[in-house]
Order: C-alpha cells, then sequence, then structure tokens
C-alpha cells in the first residue's frame, strides 16, 4: 500500500503566533508619551500614513527583549495543538542573529507540540520547501515555493488580491482540512437552504453567474458592506460606509468575510447570510477564496464552494478592459496563477466559457436542483 504523504506546514511567527506590530506600537506610545497610533496605519511593512512616527517601532524587532516580551495571540496555542494532528508543522521565521536564541527559547517553550528540529530561522524562506505556507509578508508569500502559499490577513497586506489568503486561525485550519480532501467529500444537500460561494479570478463571469441564479432560480444574495463610492443603480445592493467604520465592525469581528480590492473593503455579515438559510433559501456569493473558506467554517455541511472557470485569455481581455488604474490591473494579472490554482480545493469546477445560463445549468446539476 502506497504511504499517505504527510502534509509539511510552515508557519510564520511574527503577528501569526506573537503580537509584533501592535506591541511595538504599544511600546513606542508609551515610550514617547504619543496617542492616536493605530496599526490599520500600516499601509506597507515599514510605512504608513504616519510613516515617521510609525517606522520608529521597527527599532524594536532587532532587539532580543522585544523578542522576550511578545504576548502570544489568543488562540495561537490552540491552533498550533490542531495542526500538528493534521501535518508537521515547521516554524518559519525571520529575526536578527542577536534575537535568535530566544526566538527559538519561546517557541520551544509555547509550543511545545513543535520539535526544535523543526524551527527554521532565516530570512530566505523562498528556498525553505514546503506544502503550505501561513505568513503575514506579502513578499514571502509571492516569492514561497510552497504549493499553497497562505496570506495571513493584516492591515499592511490588504492591498493583495487573488492570493490565498485567510483572516484567523479557523479559516486556516479549514483551509487545511479542504487541501487534505482535495475536494473528496460529498457535496451537502442544500435542499433545506445553505450557501453557494462562487470563487473564480476576475472576469471569470462568477457575478454574472450570481444574477443569474438570483433573478431566475431563487437563489438570494446576502447584502455586501463596502467602503467605495456608490455608483449609479446600486441603490439596496450595497450598505456604504466610511473605511474607519468597516475597521471598527471588522475589529469586533461582525464580518463573515472581508476582502479588499483596489484600496476598498468589502465585507459581508454573517446575520445577513444567516437569514437566508433560515428561511430554507441558498445564498449565492461571489467570493475569493479567502472568504469561501470562512464562509465554509461558519455553516460546515450547508456551503458549497464552486470555482468558476474561464479561458485565461477571456479572463486577461476583461482585465485589460476594466474600469480601474493599471496598479489595480497588474495586481490582478500577477494573482492569476495563484488563483487558477484555487480551483484544486474547491468543490466543483463549473465551465464558464459557454456563458452564465450554461454554467447555471451546470451548477444545478451538480448540486442535484435541476427541476
Amino acid at each position: 500500500m502506497r504511504k499517505k504523504h504527510t502534509l509539511r506546514i510552515g508557519v510564520d511567527v511574527d503577528d501569526v503566533l506573537y503580537l509584533c506590530n501592535q506591541h511595538a506600537i504599544d511600546l513606542l506610545s508609551r515610550e514617547r508619551d504619543l496617542e492616536g497610533l493605530d496599526i490599520h496605519d500600516i499601509s506597507g511593512w515599514g510605512a504608513g500614513s504616519t510613516a515617521s512616527v510609525l517606522d520608529e517601532r521597527l527599532a524594536y524587532f532587532s532587539s532580543p527583549d522585544f523578542v522576550k516580551s511578545q504576548p502570544v495571540i489568543p488562540g495561537a496555542q490552540d491552533f498550533i495543538r490542531k495542526l500538528s494532528e493534521k501535518g508537521e508543522v515547521f516554524f518559519v521565521t525571520a529575526v536578527g542573529s542577536a534575537c535568535m536564541a530566544e526566538r527559538a527559547r519561546r517557541l520551544l517553550k509555547d509550543f511545545p507540540e513543535v520539535p526544535e528540529r523543526n524551527i527554521i530561522i532565516g530570512s530566505r524562506k523562498d528556498l525553505v520547501s514546503l506544502d503550505i505556507l501561513l505568513d503575514d509578508g506579502a513578499h514571502n508569500i509571492l516569492g514561497s515555493c510552497a504549493k499553497y502559499p497562505v496570506l495571513f490577513r493584516r492591515p499592511w497586506n490588504n492591498n493583495m488580491t487573488g492570493l490565498l489568503a485567510v483572516n484567523g486561525y479557523d479559516d486556516f485550519l479549514r483551509l487545511v482540512d479542504q487541501i487534505r480532501g482535495n475536494g473528496t467529500e460529498d457535496i451537502p444537500s442544500l435542499e433545506n437552504g445553505g450557501v453557494v460561494c462562487l470563487v473564480g479570478p476576475t472576469g471569470s463571469g462568477k457575478r454574472g453567474l450570481a444574477s443569474l441564479l438570483t433573478s431566475q432560480h431563487g437563489f438570494a444574495r446576502p447584502v455586501t458592506t463596502t467602503t467605495r463610492a456608490m455608483r449609479g443603480g446600486e441603490e439596496g445592493l450595497y450598505n456604504f460606509i466610511p473605511k474607519k467604520e468597516f475597521e471598527k465592525a471588522q475589529d469586533r469581528g461582525e464580518f463573515l468575510e472581508f476582502t479588499v480590492y483596489g484600496g476598498n473593503y468589502y465585507g459581508c455579515r454573517a446575520q445577513d447570510v444567516s437569514c437566508i438559510i433560515e428561511k430554507g433559501s441558498v445564498a449565492v456569493m461571489p467570493i475569493d477564496i479567502c472568504g469561501a473558506i470562512a464562509v465554509k467554517n461558519a455553516f460546515p455541511g450547508r456551503c458549497v464552494i464552486a470555482f468558476t472557470d474561464r479561458s485565461r485569455r477571456a479572463v486577461l481581455k476583461h482585465i485589460i478592459n476594466m474600469d480601474c488604474n493599471e496598479d489595480e490591473k497588474v495586481l490582478r494579472i500577477l494573482s492569476l496563477d495563484s488563483e487558477f490554482r484555487n480551483e484544486d480545493i474547491c468543490d466543483l469546477v463549473i465551465n464558464m466559457d459557454g456563458g452564465a445560463e450554461k454554467g447555471a445549468r451546470e451548477l444545478l446539476e451538480d448540486l442535484g436542483m435541476v427541476k
């Protein structure tokens, strides 16, 4: 009998297992008697809207005392215990030479499930061979040779779109299960209500498919909350709120899932989806893979993730013709390989080259909902 492959799962440390940026901001605020420093102002590594002040936090990162005092993020230890049951866990962390010993000591003490030999300290994460890597650094995800590089959402990486990403520990554990199962789970019945998440690259037709399912097949679309400006004819389709209000709601855990496109936040509240399911209806959500995993985690046994597949040529033409700035187009094109790879971890694949109507028929047949 062929031996089953054990997943090799790499986990970053700073801001994934230990508070780093927030801890540094707190120390800086106390030492300098400053107010108003906000982690959401960190828009990139080492920069922010108040960069001259916020960048001073970076000085702490090279101090062994800082590494020694970093608080464990609530739930991190339980997360590693559960993750260790799903595969072989490696800590992949980058700290200065003066901090290496303290970082290893903390990891061995706080996470005894992971052996010392599985602690990898160094900045060349692109050389580490893994099945899955969880990291909050977008540069590490983009350069990773892991089969599934997964971005851990934080304010400084919210501008990244299309990447495989999660918002928290539960989402990542569910994603690992999805990868391990690799689509082998039975498709749940949505006869008494459920959710269909449509995942696919920009231009794959998922929004057109969702519109057809709601207008002609009795599906319902949860209202999305967004920070972008209203466009013509969108009254009632979106809940428009300011960015700061969105961030506060996000911090309170109000959103079932959220993502960022073109610098604007989009999110869906769990109660809006629950209301649809409780009525026995099926909610349809065009969404990124990050959000889909979060939804499946929130509604186990009542959620199906369907990948909307379309030719790469058609997708590229759509992106090129989009009404958005060039930087956004470049980001979407660069993320296409990652987005097409998400097909492997979805429950269904729907061919959209024939248009929305053909795609809808295929989806309904796969769900056993053809009347």
